[in-house]
């Protein structure tokens, strides 16, 4: 029990000790792979043609790269460690001693030669505690001029040496992200980030060699000399001359305040030079695209990373080599340069958010084949820059011959990915209607991983522009013409199911308004039943519609939207789950093939499948309704209580509907006035879409339900259908109502749904 307790709480001493930090944990994480190595041994990597050093993150390691340069593994003593003659690894302790003798341990001896001629020696050599950002000797060759400081070593080198100390010890895991600390240079601050891939900054330089302790300290070498700051990034633009035009731009568009007050920002400044190769752009939006609300120093980049700015959208801060590049694009003249709160990288290119260019611009290469359709079909008249408009832009390979055959159904399929209005991400709902500049409307499908259009699904990566917004799509967009009982109907090979619906009173459900997913089994599903078969099969109305029911269920659910690899359940109108599963680009329901799948219907969407399905825990009762079954339903096997029967499903999600027909005779263009007197009062309020012809002008009273209209040039007779009316279960006879004026007849009719033809 003793040695139990002694254990643990050596445990917990220990744990109050381990640093946590980022960058302590990279340096863990590079001795683990450097093991085989020797104790103590840690794994950098080297910018290929640089000096560059860094630990090894898994990414790294595992890419051998760097910046998108090759790097080459190096395996030295982790920091504090040391070789022995002799013996592998890294055996020993580096003795503790002064900061002064510290920094010739850590091969700073340029830092340490400049602290002896500048008197800076005797302060770190004696009592106190002290944390010492060395530069590096290649730091000091780096900087340019370094001869003013060395012609007056007692102030400005004494001064910029004070400026690289801190007056208290700081361990890297101390060194948080945003932290200023006061340097002992006139008190004034050094800004430290840590990043999460284990880079630790000051001022933007980088610490290459952390955590050396000293008797009367800690010493840190850094990878390049630091200068005092004394200015806020608005003090910095006002001051610098080749940034005018955009100190101009950032005064216009309210930002310059929000630049002078404390924060953590990094600015990419366009210098004059790329505001001169800009013809058109956008004050606000740009300004605020070049901002990030964080500080993002170039050494801490070893890899593409994307931000978002403060205009909302990102951009992508990557490196090459030696340089920054944003948005893959090599463009930072000068980095790094630091201010009071945050940093600045000058660019000489102006990066265009896409808040601030037109929706046509936004289209990326993948869809190139759109954008160059819409163009050759004259459909570009429609996208002007002071319209509104959303692209549902398809993918080039969606484009095939076939699609391309007919310039008449290919501009139709065009106009069917072009919205008349803005419709952001965001903003859209399932059950949402968009109209196209064609005029049909499409339905939008919210689902858990997808947002999908009619069947087709987006690919993400929506962008918004200045006047509209850009969705890409992974297939056509076909918007649905067709009931499910005419989409089958027509189909031809699903006769035996819809007299199966009929014969159990659920025709209904197939032709009547709503949103259903419908697997529908194919004739050759029941090839194996006889005459004798299916006539036992219908004679039972109860068993026929629990095993028809279970193929529907409330909602429409497409291939695009169900999430891949897991089994997604969905609640049959018969009450039973049914299991799908999307795998491959293919989905199975509770184990059985659906050989085609998304026929969009306009009440719902229809999956085919090869076999009747069937609740796999509901029994059957009578043995000559088992041997049916077990003919037709192969893929389970069927359980049998003798005695059970179906339980009732009452049929209270089937509507009587009906469509409203007007037929419209002219006999010369007049203005009419009708009034229609409805009698009695519907279950259901009846919807009415008005449908405005070409020369025609319409106008509603609410308030007395009285509708004009200007009849200009129209056929002889036109049928529309323009709404619906649901009745009461019981039954109604058709009402008709007629209305006859000097020049315009019409006949208002209830007819059964669907109308056989509407012209």
């Amino acid at each position: 029990g003793t040695g139990m307790f002694a254990m643990t709480f050596t445990e917990y001493v220990l744990q109050l000790f381990v640093d946590s930090s980022a960058y302590d944990k990279i340096v863990t994480h590079s001795r683990i792979r450097a093991r085989k190595e020797g104790p103590n041994v840690c794994a950098l990597q080297q910018v290929e043609g640089t000096k560059k050093k860094y630990f090894s993150t898994c990414r790294n390691w595992y890419k051998k790269s760097i910046c998108g340069k090759k790097a080459e593994i190096l395996y030295e003593c982790c920091p504090g460690y040391m070789k022995l003659d002799g013996m592998k690894g890294c055996p020993a302790v580096a003795p503790i001693d002064n900061v002064y003798n510290t920094l010739g341990l850590v091969k700073a001896a340029t830092t340490q030669q400049y602290s002896d001629i500048s008197k800076l020696r005797q302060e770190i050599e004696g009592t106190g505690t002290f944390t010492v950002f060395a530069p590096s000797n290649e730091a000091w060759d780096e900087l340019n001029p370094v001869t003013a400081l060395e012609d007056n070593v007692n102030i400005e080198l004494f001064n910029a040496l004070h400026y690289h100390m801190v007056n208290h010890r700081l361990m890297t895991k101390d060194m948080k992200n945003g932290m200023t600390v006061t340097s002992m240079y006139n008190d004034q601050g050094i800004l430290i980030n840590h990043y999460p891939n284990g880079v630790v900054t000051v001022n933007c330089a980088r610490i290459i060699h952390g955590n050396q302790m000293a008797t009367n300290g800690v010493v840190h070498v850094i990878d390049r000399v630091i200068s005092s700051v004394t200015g806020t990034i608005k003090d910095y633009l006002e001051s610098e001359e080749q940034l005018s035009s955009f100190n101009n731009a950032v005064f216009i568009a309210g930002i310059m305040d929000k630049l002078g007050q404390p924060g953590q920002f990094t600015l990419f400044a366009p210098t004059n030079e790329a505001f001169d190769k800009l013809t058109t752009f956008y004050i606000s939006a740009l300004v605020t695209y070049h901002m990030l609300n964080s500080v993002q120093c170039a050494e801490a980049i070893m890899a593409g990373s994307v931000y978002e700015t403060e205009e909302g959208s990102t951009i992508e801060i990557g490196c090459d080599g030696d340089s920054l590049t944003v948005n893959g694009i090599k463009m930072v003249l000068k980095k790094d340069i630091v201010a009071s709160n945050g940093v600045i990288h000058l660019i000489d290119e102006v990066l265009i958010p896409d808040s601030a260019k037109e929706v046509r611009k936004l289209v990326g290469k993948s869809q190139s084949i759109f954008s160059d359709l819409v163009s050759e079909m004259g459909l570009t008249s429609s996208l002007t820059s002071d319209t509104q408009y959303t692209l549902l832009a398809p993918l080039n390979a969606v484009f095939t011959d076939e699609v391309m055959a007919d310039d008449e159904y290919l501009k139709l399929i065009l106009e069917n990915h072009m919205l008349k209005l803005k419709i952001s991400l965001s903003t859209m709902f399932n059950g949402q209607l968009l109209e196209t500049l064609s005029g049909k409307l499409l339905r939008v499908f919210i689902y858990r991983t997808a947002v999908c259009i009619e069947s087709a699904c987006m690919v993400r990566g929506s962008k918004e522009g200045m006047n509209g917004a850009l969705h890409v799509m992974t297939s056509l967009i076909k918007p649905a013409d067709k009931t499910t009982f005419e989409l089958l109907d027509a189909d031809g090979n699903f006769k035996i199911f819809l007299s199966l619906m009929e014969t159990a009173g659920l025709g209904d459900l197939l032709r009547q308004n709503g949103s259903y997913t419908v697997f529908a089994p194919v004739d050759k599903a029941f090839e194996a039943l006889g005459a004798d078969d299916l006539d036992l099969l219908k004679s039972n109305v109860n068993a026929l519609r629990n095993i028809l029911l279970y193929h529907f269920s409330e909602g429409i659910i497409i291939n695009g939207g169900l999430e891949a690899k897991v089994t997604n359940l969905l609640k049959s109108l018969q009450g039973k789950p049914l299991q799908l599963k999307s795998e491959n680009n293919s989905i199975r329901v509770n184990s059985v093939e659906i050989p085609k799948s998304d026929l969009m219907a306009t009440n719902g969407v229809v999956h085919v499948v090869k076999n009747v399905l069937y609740p796999t825990d509901l029994p059957v009762g009578h043995q000559d309704l088992l041997l049916v079954l077990q003919k037709l339903i192969k893929y389970i096997e069927i359980k049998f209580v003798s005695g059970f029967t179906y339980a009732e499903i009452p049929l209270t999600f089937i509507s009587r509907c009906h469509r409203l027909e007007v037929i419209i005779k002219e006999k010369q263009p007049s203005i009419r006035t009708v009034t229609t007197v409805t009698e009695g009062k519907p279950s259901i309020k009846q919807v009415t879409r008005v449908i405005k012809p070409s020369g025609s002008k319409v106008e509603v009273d609410h308030a007395t339900k009285t509708v004009t209209r200007v009849i200009g040039r129209q056929p002889n007779k036109v049928t529309r259908v323009i709404g619906a009316a649901c009745l009461p279960p019981s039954p109604v006879e058709p009402a008709t109502a007629a209305s006859r004026t000097q020049g315009l007849q019409i006949w208002v009719a209830l007819s059964p749904m669907p109308p056989r033809h509407a012209q």
